[in-house]
């Protein structure tokens, strides 16, 4: 198997590689840096629910503060309060610290080649192979499979391809600071509007760490280090009833947020993920996470060509599900930027409600809610199979609920603790934490699920559920390696059942006989 290769080792590059390796596809990662970027605590990254497993790779755990809650409060008073419950809380880290976890992680697998000092230089591809030329210390040439461009906003893998990037420059601009400090929020993460320090948003790291960003109007020029000190020092006076509390700065620098949106991400066997793809950031949207749901989809569809057929199809639907759910994200922020920052114009005047909706909108990118920071929905893609005979609390390309789940052998666990592997068919079985295994593994509608997931043309995994919200007993789900449901089915109707199969075969199998037979059922 040729391996796939993927220019540029960022926290994408590598996501991408380690999430292949899982997939069993041998990747070779050209690193064009001179080595791991320095620790900037000014630099870090909101993960959420869907990406937690990101969050737990080993070494990150003494870096990574998982957010116990989120306030709202304007002119110092709290207007409102969330506390999340298990699961949903989102987890900041420092964007230094997740590479450093990658990079280790990358170190210890054997189908990940890593060359380093190693930049693209050149790229052709034909109907079986993409060659990329390269310099290192000599110039080089590789073969492979397929070619990623996770090497940041100058890719050159995109200019190389010819692909457009258009955008918007500067959209906001923040003064942002690292401190350690003792603030009256321990664990939870907010935004204060009206206080002595304007706006501010503020987020935990351990260890008595903080992050604080203030948006910069647009008038403003350099931030000096005599500026950048007042900011700190009228904020957290605020914030201490005027008295200045002892606090340690750890860093501090200014982030430009961008807006721009490859005009393609796919040209035949080369893919753009990460910042090559597309630029936000404005508004809390979170570029590493955005980055990361790209590898979370791409990764599995280059994992089923590599392994099983060139799947076109499948491919395609990288393009038309990311892009697509990373448009509709920038679309909101540019909605959201007149009425949050009060510039006025039509949407102002249409919206009731200003000063509830700006806080709302200032918090949702940074946890996950709502048109600004929900994982994205793919309900017009190819792979979401829409049942009108069946229906749960998860519209279909939506990513699925974390529930209880027991697998063929008895073991139990968590759904999420299964995604990034084969395909699930989660089956809805009431009593089936109570009755052991092998009792109901020849019964009912087993024996016919276990027939449709051989099938399929990619790997099926098949669990069964006590219960998933909204789910009727015996409906069955169809969930996708990145965690999006693919179809809801009445479990006992083998026309749906076959009607789904039929349609998957015609979205990952190459060819024209694709669309026509499938397994009897």
């Amino acid at each position: 198997m040729l391996p796939v290769i993927i220019a540029g080792a960022g926290p994408i590059g590598l996501a991408l590689a380690l999430a292949l390796a899982g997939h069993r596809v041998p990747t070779i990662v050209l690193d064009g840096a001179d080595g791991p970027p320095p620790p900037r605590l000014a630099r870090t990254c909101v993960l959420f629910p869907d990406l937690a497993h990101w969050a737990r790779l080993p070494g990150l755990g003494r870096e990574t503060a998982t957010l116990s809650g989120w306030h709202t409060r304007q002119r110092g008073r709290t207007v409102a309060h969330r506390a999340f419950a298990a699961g949903e809380a989102p987890f900041h880290l420092p964007q230094h610290a997740l590479e450093g976890a990658l990079r280790a992680a990358v170190a210890g697998q054997e189908l990940i080649r890593v060359l380093a000092g190693t930049r693209v230089t050149a790229v052709e591809q034909s109907d079986t192979e993409v060659v990329v030329r390269s310099t290192e210390l000599t110039e080089q040439t590789l073969r492979g499979s397929y070619l990623v461009g996770c090497d940041g906003a100058r890719s050159t893998v995109r200019k190389l391809l010819g692909i457009g990037f258009p955008g918007r420059t500067a959209v906001e601009r923040h003064a942002v600071a690292a401190l350690r400090t003792e603030l009256p929020w321990p664990g939870e993460g907010g935004v204060h509007r009206g206080g002595p320090g304007g706006e501010v948003t503020v987020r935990p790291l351990p260890g008595h760490r903080w992050r604080l960003d203030w948006p910069l109007p647009e008038e403003d020029g350099l931030i000096t280090p005599d500026a950048m000190l007042e900011r700190v020092h009228t904020t957290l006076g605020g914030w201490h009833d005027g008295d200045l509390p002892r606090y340690e700065l750890l860093d501090a620098g200014v982030q430009v947020c961008h807006q721009r949106l490859a005009l393609r991400w796919r040209s035949g066997r080369v893919f753009l993920a990460g910042d090559a793809a597309r630029l936000l950031g404005a508004l809390g949207t979170q570029q590493i996470a955005e980055g990361l749901r790209d590898v979370e989809n791409l990764s599995w569809k280059l994992a089923a060509a590599c392994h099983h057929a060139p799947a076109a199809h499948l491919l395609d639907s990288y393009e038309i599900e990311r892009r697509t759910a990373v448009a509709d994200r920038l679309r909101a922020v540019d909605q959201a930027l007149p009425l949050v920052r009060g510039r006025r114009g039509l949407l102002t005047r249409l919206v009731r409600g200003r000063g509830k909706g700006r806080l709302r909108l200032l918090t949702d990118g940074h946890t996950g809610d709502g048109a600004l920071g929900a994982p994205g929905r793919y309900p017009d893609s190819p792979l979401t199979f829409v049942s009108h005979r069946a229906a749960s609390a998860t519209p279909p390309g939506s990513t699925v609920l974390d529930v209880p789940v027991t697998a063929l052998d008895g073991t139990r666990t968590r759904l999420r603790h299964c995604l990034g592997g084969p395909l699930l068919l989660v089956l809805t079985a009431p009593g089936s934490r109570v009755w052991d295994a092998k009792h109901w593994l020849s019964a009912g509608l087993m024996p016919r699920l276990a027939v449709a997931a051989r099938a399929l043309p990619v790997p099926t995994e098949l669990l069964v559920t006590e219960d998933y919200p909204g789910a009727a007993a015996h409906t069955l789900l169809v969930i996708r390696p990145d965690g999006h449901l693919a179809a809801t089915l009445p479990g006992a109707d083998r026309e749906e059942l076959l009607a789904f199969i039929a349609r998957w075969r015609a979205e990952t199998e190459a060819g024209p006989d694709a669309r026509a037979g499938t397994t009897a059922v």
